[in-house]
């Protein structure tokens, strides 16, 4: 079924998110977060069904005829997605500020990659990223075909009424949102919530990117979507193959040594002492990964230029670059000063 929904949907923005870095250093003004504050709100159609769910975590199966009378707000997610992960926080946030005020925030799980199907990996994902809000398990596309979505992340914003009356698609524009939820609370008959905007609390891989230093786009290992892929003769789909690093790397060009298995969605490691190297230009490194086995660990290595990160280390590994595998998910490795780095794994 996934096959049929384009993959390539991750939507980044950039000009909302660097609205988004001047706020966090506090140099917006206060006639552009005022502006903000009011959102043109229009019909965009009715609620669609959620009946295509094939599951709900944190919650009972909700109705759109049952939510009548609240404001929802639909956020569409992946859980390895980091253009989601970092509009998190903000979610997270208006769910617990609004929640008693008449929102009601449902997060739709479509998964992007086979081992996002696993309900267990997304119960995961729930308590890890401390989402207590109900969760639509998608896992057939069926509610992200009902509201003809198509980008990870989105959010809709519903009335009381049961109309779409705004979205939003990517990253940025959280004042906006927020504007939104309120004056959609307030149009119901809402009140005693105070107006100004929620802090967000980010750590790790939910911090805004640095766009300042973001020189390198997305990059895929499984050879459905890769590009800049350098190690000499190519790649063998499907199987065992004893690779090796090209003589050098051009920004944004990755390759392996070692026996890999390039799959459709990923690359398997077969022996041990493999590696991957990259060459980019950002302050953040991360990498989706995950054991063949669930269950079973794999440690790991991470150096920059050679060497151990020390203070440039990521979240999931320590000063001297090491990590460990366990779940299948997102792990940042690298958050640096300097940006002009070739990390092997």
């Amino acid at each position: 079924m996934s096959g049929s929904i384009n993959q390539d949907r991750r939507w980044f923005l950039t000009t909302a998110a660097m609205t988004l870095a001047a706020a966090q250093f506090g140099i917006v003004s206060r006639t552009i977060a005022d502006s903000a504050r009011t959102v043109r709100l229009s019909n965009e159609g009715s609620f669609p069904s959620l009946g295509g769910a094939t599951g709900w975590l944190n919650s009972l199966p909700l109705t759109p005829a049952a939510l009548r009378g609240k404001v929802v707000l639909v956020n569409f997610w992946t859980y390895t997605c980091v253009n989601w992960r970092r509009t998190l926080p903000y979610v997270r946030a208006w769910s617990q500020k609004y929640k008693d005020h008449g929102l009601v925030v449902i997060g739709v799980h479509t998964p992007e990659f086979s081992f996002e199907h696993n309900v267990d990996n997304i119960r995961w994902a729930l308590k890890n990223m401390g989402i207590e809000y109900p969760v639509a398990v998608d896992s057939d596309y069926a509610i992200w075909r009902a509201f003809g979505n198509e980008y990870w992340p989105a959010n809709y914003f519903i009335d009381a009424k049961g109309h779409i009356r705004h979205h939003q698609f990517g990253e940025g524009e959280y004042l906006q949102g927020e504007a939104a939820i309120q004056q959609l609370l307030t149009e119901a008959g809402f009140d005693g919530f105070t107006c100004e905007p929620v802090p967000a609390n980010a750590y790790g891989a939910e911090v805004g990117a640095d766009l300042g230093n973001l020189r390198s786009p997305e990059t895929y290992v499984g050879y459905q979507q890769t590009q800049n892929f350098t190690s000499p003769h190519g790649a063998a789909w499907n199987k065992p193959h004893t690779y090796s690093f090209p003589a050098r790397f051009d920004l944004n060009s990755w390759a392996l040594a070692g026996n890999w298995t390039v799959g459709k969605e990923a690359v398997t490691l077969n022996q041990d002492d493999g590696q991957i190297a990259y060459r980019f230009h950002a302050r953040d490194l991360n990498l989706v990964m995950g054991t063949a086995v669930q269950g079973k660990s794999v440690r790991f290595q991470v150096l920059l230029d050679g060497h151990p990160p020390v203070d440039s280390h990521g979240a999931d590994i320590d000063d001297q670059g090491n990590g460990i595998v366990v779940e299948q998910r997102l792990y940042q490795l690298i958050r640096q000063k300097r940006t002009d780095r070739r990390s092997p794994v």
